[in-house]
């Protein structure tokens, strides 16, 4: 059913399942952007050097608390970085003792500072049937290394040579396939009765690849993984308009400073925390599916998990094109902010 005309629409407040805030300058400027509209965030570990124990997630915790606002409510949910030294201890005790909501798997050079990150997956087999035990989520970066795939064909191959195999082995453990970008990988969380979830970006429900690539390169398109076909982009919007809960909002906002994008080896990396939510709404209302905006920002990730619903609310309001800033300043410089390349005409009321 297509949704009736209509300007202003109330839902439970959202949350973002994966987020990026990075340390010191950054983070005190980009913690608030979030915390304006997001009631809670699953906070990204890859930092230098990355956030591997229970007291560096702590610590990191107390960081970002101190960058928000007087009076700010936003909750960071913490995530503990996967290595093949990883201990299934730690994993637990960070976990029982509500340090850590999750742990992140990086494969090792997949995406921005995962150097750290996995080569052998049999070492942290260990940990992961800890996780299983303890009902503790595991975040996926679902992308193979090997230089011999393709770059496009990374997150499918993923699924056929490590997603599987871990499933079958460790059929109880919880994962969320994080910033999906395929229709490989849509199909797949669709097939999977349990345990499995995934989070959909802003950006990749917006841009395709000839968004970064046709009529000249735009470094400010470029992530990883970056974005696929046309075609792929479309299962991204139909499965995140559906209602399914095995779908929710993941932003992967990930700031870099212009310098740091604008070089011969640019930073991988896209910041929408500012205007995910008139993004959003903007694609659900093109969808006809305004209705499911709330399930896919506010509910369906809650629920994977185990959490509450937020009990207050934001309200979109539609009228003329709202401007937000094309740059946002942080003491390590200039942030570009996302630009969808169309007039945003919802925004969040004050």
């Amino acid at each position: 059913m297509k949704d009736a005309h209509l300007d202003r629409i109330t839902i439970r407040r959202p949350d973002d399942w994966h987020l990026h805030l990075r340390d010191g300058a950054m983070l005190k400027a980009v913690a608030p952007e979030s915390a304006r509209h997001f009631g809670r965030a699953i906070v990204m570990p890859n930092l230098v050097p990355p956030v591997v124990t229970a007291a560096q997630a702590e610590a990191y915790r107390d960081r970002i608390r101190a960058a928000l606002p007087e009076g700010s409510r936003f909750t960071p949910l913490m995530t503990l970085y996967l290595t093949e030294e990883t201990d299934p201890a730690e994993v637990r005790r960070a976990h029982q003792q509500g340090i850590a909501t999750a742990v992140k798997l990086y494969p090792a050079g997949a995406t921005t500072n995962s150097a750290s990150g996995v080569r052998d997956f049999d070492r942290v087999r260990p940990v992961l049937e800890t996780m299983a035990e303890i009902g503790m989520p595991l975040c996926v970066h679902g992308e193979v290394t090997d230089p011999a795939i393709d770059i496009f064909d990374r997150e499918a191959v993923f699924i056929e040579r490590v997603l599987k195999p871990i499933r079958k082995k460790t059929p109880d453990l919880r994962i969320v396939m994080e910033h999906v970008t395929t229709a490989d990988a849509v199909d797949y969380v669709r097939d999977s009765p349990k345990n499995l979830a995934a989070t959909i970006t802003t950006h990749h429900l917006i841009i395709n690849r000839n968004h970064i690539l046709a009529g000249g390169i735009r470094p400010h398109f470029y992530c990883l993984p970056v974005a696929k076909r046309e075609r792929h982009r479309v299962a991204l919007v139909q499965a995140a308009v559906s209602g399914d809960p095995r779908f929710f909002l993941g932003t992967d906002s990930a700031p870099h400073s212009d310098p740091a994008k604008l070089q011969p080896c640019g930073c991988a990396g896209i910041f929408t925390a500012p205007n995910t939510l008139s993004c959003l709404a903007e694609v659900f209302e093109a969808a006809g599916r305004l209705n499911h905006l709330e399930a896919f920002a506010a509910l369906n990730g809650a629920r994977f998990y185990r959490l509450p619903v937020n009990e207050d609310t934001v309200t979109l309001v539609k009228g003329a094109p709202v401007a937000y800033p094309a740059k946002i300043e942080t003491g390590d410089g200039p942030v570009t902010v996302f630009d969808p390349g169309f007039p945003l005409h919802w925004r969040v009321e004050d």
